[in-house]
């Protein structure tokens, strides 16, 4: 039993850290309270504080039209139209990034070891990347939060 608390306790530890280091660099660098300032404050916690949107409340999630997903902080294009599918899960979910856009780490928050999906350009929290997508395409799975993207019809 106390194997397993010390376990736990470690894990829990592991996790805290991994959520608060800063080790990357990006090219667009604001400060929170410019991030504050230009993201609403669900924005801001999901992008800049990693947090989550509930789900099937997002307004991407069974969202298919043509155009391109762009990250809400600072408008990286991120994800085409095209590699989005309907995953069953309640966030939207694409297949691929497009190339350079998205940088990842690894995150071991809640006890879970996961991919985290962050735009190469700012460093904003996207989601996280699976390998349970589209056997037929790449199997991977980004499950990402609508309110960390926006969307861009094509013209």
């Amino acid at each position: 039993m106390n194997k397993l608390l010390i376990i736990l306790s470690l894990s829990f530890l592991t996790s805290c850290n991994s959520q608060n280091k800063k080790t990357m660099d990006f090219e667009l660098k604001k400060t929170n309270a410019e991030w504050k300032a230009k993201l609403s404050d669900e924005e801001y916690r999901i992008l800049r504080e990693k947090g989550t949107e509930r789900a099937f409340t997002g307004e991407y999630y069974d969202h298919f039209e043509k155009g391109i997903y762009v990250c809400a902080g600072c408008g990286n294009k991120l994800f085409e139209s095209d590699t989005k599918f309907d995953s069953h899960c309640g966030w939207p979910s694409f297949d691929k990034a497009i190339k350079g856009s998205v940088i990842y780490e690894r995150d071991l928050s809640f006890g879970m070891v996961r991919t985290e999906v962050m735009c190469a350009k700012c460093g904003g929290h996207l989601g996280h990347v699976f390998d349970d997508g589209p056997e037929e395409t790449t199997g991977k799975r980004y499950c990402t939060n609508s309110v960390s993207i926006k969307f861009i019809p094509e013209k």
